[in-house]
């Protein structure tokens, strides 16, 4: 394993009992400033890999698996796959960092999580990324997610898988071979037989299929009780975050800076120079 991060986990605890969140941890163990950062929904921590080796020198970085991916346990009862429990995963994992200060970067089901406990009394954030997520969900993004979401065949080779994540994830906009093999590396995981299969537990769609969402969901209730300094960063072509939703975001609640990047969807992958340096420049500036 490399040495630049640490690989650990943490005990966490729902009605239908206990479970282990995993997290790869960056920088200085005894850190006291945090940058946490959380992956979209079918996604793992190893996303934030380019971002994390970014803020090294500022930050501990830590980036959770969230439960049901990647290396984390799968919850005993699948409906209990939601925002509220995660929520309650990160206080637990925040309690463990010890941390004095907290910064959050949050893409997609990850920047729902930070909205939520960011508007919370008394909560440790103290400053924002939403990555292409808003308190506007748009219907059409959720059922195009619907469409794949725990469905995933198995994978001959690996080859197959990088594919796969390619015809998917076409939304992250430009990237090269190498790039597209390191957003399938971390998701996908070989099989005794050779193959390979999506690295979360398919269970994760059911509660957001039974949901049968046909129409946007609203949260502005969460975002207008936010207090920290937030970004939000759009996709230009995104189909979850719309450009109306955007600017309302900048014009109440934390009234948040906003930025659009071409050529990308949903989401920004963050692994690209002029990403991170948005990220960079909002999280250490005044």
């Amino acid at each position: 394993m490399s040495e630049e991060f640490r690989q650990r986990e943490v005990q966490c605890i729902t009605p239908g009992g206990l479970h282990r969140m995993a997290y790869t941890e960056w920088g200085e163990p005894g850190g006291r400033k945090v940058l946490v950062c959380v992956h979209g929904l079918s996604r793992c921590g190893r996303d934030f890999d380019t971002l994390a080796r970014a803020m090294l020198g500022e930050y501990r970085v830590v980036c959770p698996d969230v439960p049901g991916r990647g290396l984390s346990g799968w919850l005993k009862n699948p409906m209990e796959y939601q925002v509220q429990t995660y929520v309650a995963d990160m206080v637990t994992l925040l309690a463990r960092l010890d941390a004095d200060c907290v910064h959050w970067v949050g893409t997609s089901m990850g920047g729902l999580i930070g909205m939520t406990l960011a508007s919370l009394p008394e909560t440790p954030l103290q400053k924002l990324v939403l990555n292409d997520v808003g308190p506007i969900v748009a219907a059409a993004s959720l059922s195009r997610i619907g469409e794949y979401l725990g469905k995933a065949p198995a994978f001959p080779d690996y080859a197959a898988a990088v594919q796969y994540i390619r015809a998917v994830s076409a939304p992250f906009g430009t990237h090269s071979d190498a790039e597209w093999s390191t957003l399938t590396e971390h998701v996908v995981r070989r099989q005794a037989d050779g193959s390979y299969r999506m690295h979360y537990d398919p269970a994760i769609a059911l509660p957001f299929l039974a949901a049968k969402i046909d129409k946007d969901i609203e949260l502005w209730n969460y975002y207008d009780a936010i207090k920290c300094p937030t970004l939000v960063m759009r996709g230009a072509q995104s189909d979850l975050l719309k450009r109306e939703t955007l600017q309302e975001m900048a014009g109440r609640g934390p009234r948040a800076k906003t930025v659009e990047i071409p050529g990308v969807g949903h989401a920004p992958t963050l692994m690209h120079a002029e990403q991170v340096a948005m990220v960079r420049d909002f999280l250490l500036g005044a």
